[in-house]
Formats: structure tokens, sequence, C-alpha cells
């Protein structure tokens, strides 16, 4: 009796999701509280739904029955604003297929917004280039100038002198 509802109460508070469905129909068959919470549902209303009311591709869940294997990946759920990673399971014994989403959406969020942000850094940093790389050509052209007045004033100097000299 201990032993179920410590199960029970680990279930309900576990903070990843879990669908399980018949491998055959795809209805689901069990969904854990933190399905129905990120895929803002009740249990009562995803029990004996298609799978596909959630999940706009049942290929893994597919494949994963029919070559006996553990699929896992990241995906991008936009209706619900969620980014999650299935680890997809068959249990055979069980004629079910089971998937754990473990949500990842504030990680996802946080990359984000760091990729956006060293972007923008980017483009403030080739903009200080740009504007450091004008500013020396306008000081080199107006330091040509003045070497030029420079060289033309002293090459009249020295003309001159060396017509004194003479």
């Amino acid at each position: 009796m201990i032993h179920e509802s410590l199960w029970k109460r680990l279930w309900e508070f576990d903070p990843n999701s879990l669908v399980v469905v018949d491998h055959a129909s795809m209805i689901i068959q069990v969904v854990n509280p933190s399905f129905c919470q990120i895929f803002r549902t009740d249990e009562a209303q995803t029990l004996e739904k298609h799978a596909s009311a959630f999940f706009d591709d049942l290929a893994d869940f597919e494949k994963a029955w029919k070559e006996n294997i553990v699929i896992r990946k990241e995906r991008k759920f936009p209706r619900y604003g969620t980014y999650l990673r299935l680890i997809i399971f068959p249990m055979k014994d069980e004629g079910i297929v089971a998937c754990i989403l473990v949500d990842l959406t504030s990680e996802h969020l946080q990359r984000e917004e760091m990729r956006r942000m060293k972007q923008e850094l980017l483009q403030n940093v080739n903009k200080v280039i740009d504007r450091q790389m004008h500013i020396a050509q306008e000081i080199a052209g107006l330091l040509g100038e003045t070497t030029a007045e420079a060289k033309v004033s002293l090459i009249k100097i020295r003309n001159v002198l060396n017509e004194e000299i003479k």
C-alpha cells in the first residue's frame, strides 16, 4: 500500500511528461499530470484520443515500435510554445509505445536569447570597426595632404636657398 502511494506521488510530481499509446491504433492510454500541463489539457480529455491530437508526426512512434529501438529527439511544439526532448521506446510485452517528454523550453529560450545578443554584439563591433576605418582613412587622407603641402613648401625653400648659394 505504501509502495503504491509513493509511486502515485512520484508520478504526480514528476516534471517530465509521459504519454503511452497503443502501438496499433496510436490511441493514448496513459498520461501524467505534467503531460496535461504542457499540452494544456486534462486526463479525461486526453485518454482515448488519437496521439495525432498532440503530435504532428507519429513516424517516430511507429519506427520505435517496428524497429524495437529507443528514439531520442528534440522537437519544437509551436502550438504549445514548448521545446521538448522526446525519448520514445516500445514496450513489446505490453503492446504499447511510451514517450517521456523533457521540457527544454527555458534552456532553448536562453540559447536563443544568447544567440540574439551575440548577433547584436557582432553587429555593434562591425559598426565600430567600420567607423574606425573610415576615421583612419580620413586622417590618412589629411596627413597625406599636409605632407604633400609640406613637401612642396620645403622644395620651394630648398630651391630658393640653392639659388642664393650659387
